[in-house]
């Protein structure tokens, strides 16, 4: 699994890299072009009681524009939003969005439940 620590780093780390990185671009990303991250995931995450669960996520992605359907457990949930540099923000209904990072080795880690929650995307 993942630890919420590792999540954090990586946001931190999502704000810092551009200064860090001086002009360097990430792999599949072209000047002024978000990642590509359109496909088929694995998902594994912590609900906000620490009890963990697992499904399958398809992202379609449309330039920024990012449309994701989560399949956990039998349940459907779908949301829609925004890809910003590594900052995937998905609006899904709830009072907080979903928020991902994008990883250099295309995993997505991310936070919901304003924070609360985690979840790891790992493509297939």
């Amino acid at each position: 699994m993942f630890t919420r620590r590792r999540i954090l780093t990586g946001l931190a780390l999502c704000v810092a890299g551009p200064a860090l990185a001086q002009g360097k671009k990430s792999a599949g990303a072209t000047a002024g072009s978000p990642r590509g991250i359109d496909g088929r995931y694995k998902a594994e995450g912590l609900n906000a009681d620490g009890s963990s669960y697992t499904g399958t996520v398809d992202i379609v992605q449309q330039g920024d524009v990012i449309e994701i359907t989560w399949n956990v457990q039998g349940q459907i949930f779908r949301g829609a939003g925004q890809i910003e540099g590594r900052v995937v923000t998905i609006d899904w209904g709830q009072a907080t969005p979903v928020v991902y990072v994008v990883m250099a080795d295309g995993e997505l880690h991310g936070t919901w439940d304003d924070g609360k929650a985690l979840e790891r995307l790992l493509p297939r």
